[in-house]
């Protein structure tokens, strides 16, 4: 993390502004100027271990069918003061690092864990975003408004989705909660008619492989993956309905703003070529609607090897980045969300472009003018971007190390693998299983994204990240 610009350690300055944030903190709390939403039945889904709570959500039926979706996100600029220690070291660091074991957060954790977070049960601030999807799952109204929320059910991935899958029991908080079952189905509902428009419109779907270690005391003792279930798919696309209508309205009220866009791709044709060997023509230009068409086609057709087409589509796409647009211009928009309006802003304990968007919002509300100008916000987007960039740098570097880790006592051994980078440095592949990636060091002339081979463990350095392979047929 030093070597890559980051500060991993608060320094002393953050930590001599925590008693005042917490006196802030109290006082936020008795003074509830603000509307308040405690009464509604708010609940949050999150990794199992996650205190960093973000967001929350809730969802009512109007009398015309159309679902109602009010989400609140953690309300980090009531307690962390532009230009104050919190705030010029987040700005540095830019995003918090999740390594699997042990995470770098972009606040202290007495802020993004304790004062700031959605916790159940907890009075909180909160931005509200109020949205209103039609029977088609279209956004037909939103507006933001500030709020004081409380958290009724904090809930986890892994057991509201078998819930919600039907492959699992409802979790304790779901039966002993009442109302909060046809809550989380109304959820469910908006969030599938959203993201069915969405693919209508060109969204594409992917299955993403991210291996977690799992470790006994000091040592790796396997690798797991987590996929995505019914309550990811639900966080995931609410999440992408809000950030685009928060991006809708500071446009309408002619606010700038950081939005996050995936340009159209310079790769397509290497795309087409994958899709062509499996039976399917793409446009020679890029076309959206035609990749989503072919994705969701092989997803069906064959979902066990549907994370490894996914893998080599991400990595010919290219990556997100931050983008300012300046009241009145146009961006390129999302090529993979399907959406031509999205920032980033129901993450500020994780991401430090999302406290920048909430005083952006905070400004259009009360009508004065935005706290940041366009050269500012430019300068906060490609620091942004940097640090991106870094973050998943470190965190394929930590990966890496603990594959190699595991991988160390298996040298000799042959896998399927499918190619997932060419670059000057060299070619790399992905092992499914288990699900690790390192270079071709040996027979890798003419290899390309996309492509499936066989190779053969010839080396590890846990130190350094490396696993090394030999091209085996």
């Amino acid at each position: 993390m030093l070597n890559l610009g980051f500060s991993p350690e608060f320094p002393a300055a953050v930590l001599q502004e925590l008693p005042a944030i917490r006196l802030a903190s109290d006082r936020l709390r008795a003074n509830r100027s603000a509307p308040d939403l405690r009464a509604l039945l708010w609940s949050s889904i999150d990794n199992p271990t996650s205190r960093d709570l973000d967001q929350i959500e809730f969802a009512e039926r109007l009398p015309n069918g159309d679902i109602r979706i009010l989400l609140g996100i953690a309300d980090v600029d009531a307690l962390v003061s532009k230009g104050s220690a919190a705030d010029l070291h987040a700005a540095q660091n830019g995003t918090s690092i999740y390594l699997g074991v042990v995470t770098f957060p972009l606040f202290p954790p007495e802020i993004s864990n304790d004062m700031t977070s959605l916790l159940q049960d907890q009075d909180r601030a909160a931005m509200i975003i109020d949205i209103t999807l039609d029977a088609r799952g279209a956004v037909s109204a939103a507006s933001v408004s500030r709020g004081v929320v409380r958290n009724r059910a904090k809930l986890n991935y892994d057991s509201a989705g078998a819930w919600l899958e039907n492959t699992g029991r409802a979790p304790e908080l779901v039966e002993n909660t009442p109302g909060l079952a046809d809550q989380l189905h109304l959820q469910f509902e908006a969030a599938q008619q959203f993201h069915e428009e969405r693919i209508r419109a060109g969204a594409l779907e992917f299955e993403s492989i991210e291996p977690q270690p799992v470790m006994a005391g000091q040592n790796v003792a396997g690798l797991h993956l987590e996929r995505k279930n019914r309550a990811r798919d639900l966080i995931e696309n609410l999440m992408v309905a809000t950030n685009s209508a928060i991006a809708t309205f500071l446009e309408s009220r002619h606010s700038p703003s950081i939005q996050r866009v995936v340009r159209t791709p310079e790769r397509w044709l290497r795309i087409v070529a994958l899709a062509g060997e499996l039976g399917t023509q793409l446009p020679s230009t890029p076309d959206a609607v035609a990749l989503a068409e072919f994705l969701a086609r092989r997803r069906r057709e064959d979902p066990e090897h549907f994370a490894d087409l996914s893998l080599a589509i991400v990595k010919l796409i290219g990556a997100a980045e931050y983008v300012v647009l300046a009241p009145g211009k146009e961006t390129e928009g999302h090529f993979g969300l399907a959406v031509h309006d999205y920032t980033h802003a129901t993450a500020p304990n994780r991401r430090y472009p999302d406290l920048i968007t909430q005083r952006l919002l905070k400004a259009a509300i009360a009508g004065v003018p935005p706290p940041y100008s366009i050269g500012e916000l430019e300068e906060i987007a490609a620091r942004c971007n940097d640090r991106a960039k870094a973050a998943r740098k470190i965190e394929r570097l930590m990966r890496k190390i603990v594959a190699a880790t595991f991988l160390s006592g298996r040298i000799g051994e042959t896998f399927d693998a499918l190619v997932t980078g060419v670059s000057p440095k060299g070619i790399y592949v992905r092992v499914s299983n288990p699900p690790v990636e390192g270079r071709v060091v040996r027979g890798e002339a003419g290899l390309d994204v996309g492509e499936k081979v066989r190779v053969r463990l010839v080396g590890t350095n846990p130190e350094r990240g490396f696993i090394d392979f030999a091209r085996a047929n």
